[in-house]
């Protein structure tokens, strides 16, 4: 992957790439609202495959949280028929038949269920299992998001595929608006560094290729470790200690504060323990691509303004 400490930030591109941005959507808008049913459905995915239906899908299968969630913002949900471990958002999604986890699905399952689509998650699932499901004769849309941009961008798709647009393209440009108010509201304010933490053991955070760099940069952020080779790397409290992060921010597991958040502050000498600057943004709106990830960027963006005022932040 490439060093992003030599090129320019998501944010100057996108902010030079907005008219771009709205005419790819308002050509989205134009497709999706023409597909109705018994219409065939030809689109092309995150991994360059044309996925051609005969009509728009009526029985699906998502292999991640966040498609769950994505298809349910498309006006979609009701064509669920399997998701997988953990897809708890909308509450309706939890009544769903579970196929597997992200990593280990029941093929016999879902031969049963004889889905006309399912919907994986790129970097997530990973190759074999996508291919082993086409090698089954199953219809395999791939997404990824790597972007704030393709959240809106993947649910018009799924607009798309299921004969929805109207639905996906009105929730996708209110979501835009949203998005581009937030990035204006911050695009002028001082930079400050930023560790985003997803674990403790090992210790590990996210590289510039990952959604959460761009949530960062439209906050006014910026990642310390944007120039890591690997999207997810393991690193050393060594290595944090040297490019010594004015805020540390963590996830965890769930809704609480990591209590593994406090060990940073046996360092005394490093900027975010010094000045009181170790916060925590719930995984759930903030590592989902989803709509809801706009919730996570408000809490985080919060987060900074109030490490520019040396005062602690309203969760």
């Amino acid at each position: 992957m490439s060093n992003k400490l030599n090129k320019p930030t998501k944010r100057n591109r996108f902010s030079l790439a907005s008219g771009l941005v709205r005419t790819i959507g308002l050509l989205l808008t134009l497709c999706t609202s023409t597909t109705i049913a018994g219409q065939p459905v030809r689109v092309l995915d995150a991994r360059g495959h044309w996925l051609a239906l005969p009509q728009p899908a009526q029985r699906i299968v998502a292999l991640a949280p966040h498609i769950v969630e994505n298809l349910y913002s498309a006006g979609a949900g009701d064509r669920l028929i399997g998701v997988i471990s953990h897809s708890d958002f909308p509450a309706a999604a939890r009544q769903l038949p579970q196929v597997g986890n992200y990593k280990s699905i029941n093929y016999e399952t879902l031969l049963v269920l004889k889905p006309d689509l399912i919907v994986a998650w790129g970097s997530g699932n990973g190759d074999e299992m996508i291919q082993k499901l086409r090698d089954l004769g199953f219809n395999v849309f791939v997404t990824e998001s790597r972007t704030l941009e393709d959240i809106p961008r993947n649910i018009r798709l799924f607009g798309k595929l299921t004969g929805t647009g109207e639905i996906a393209d009105r929730a996708a440009t209110q979501w835009l608006d949203r998005l581009h108010a937030l990035r204006q509201a911050h695009k002028t304010q001082a930079e400050v560094s930023v560790l985003y933490q997803v674990w403790n053991d090992p210790l590990q955070t996210l590289n510039g290729d990952h959604l959460i760099s761009d949530v960062i940069e439209a906050c006014g952020g910026r990642n310390v470790f944007a120039d890591a080779v690997v999207l997810a790397p393991k690193i050393s409290i060594e290595s944090v200690l040297k490019r010594d992060p004015d805020v540390i921010i963590a996830s965890g597991m769930g809704d609480a504060r990591p209590d593994w958040l406090n060990d940073w502050k046996a360092y005394p000498g490093l900027s975010a323990v010094k000045n009181g600057n170790l916060y925590h943004v719930p995984p759930d709106i903030i590592q989902r691509h989803t709509f809801r990830i706009l919730d996570g960027m408000e809490m985080l963006c919060r987060q900074l303004e109030s490490t520019r005022a040396g005062q602690a932040p309203k969760q």
